[in-house]
């Protein structure tokens, strides 16, 4: 990406800068949540508790948790995009 930061002020480059990493940072967390049960996504999962597959407890709490990081990404995502169209 060369010359995409030339434009724009520190302030704005270090607000990017965190925004990436905490997306990154969420993303690693739910994949994380999601590799103890072996399963892809928040879908599988449920149907793995609700089926008897796996335990309630803690992969219900587990399945809550990564609904939370999925939230929270699609609203720091639509903050960034949102941030980079004013800054632009």
């Amino acid at each position: 990406m060369a010359g995409f930061y030339d434009n724009l002020s520190p302030e704005d480059v270090t607000t990017l800068d965190r925004l990436a990493r905490l997306l990154i940072e969420l993303r690693e967390s739910r994949e994380a949540l999601l590799s103890r049960y072996e399963v892809n996504n928040e879908e599988t999962l449920l149907r793995k508790i609700l089926s008897g597959e796996l335990a309630e407890h803690p992969a219900y709490e587990d399945y809550l948790g990564t609904r939370v990081v999925h939230t929270t990404r699609e609203a720091i995502r639509a903050g960034l995009r949102e941030y980079m169209l004013r800054i632009k």
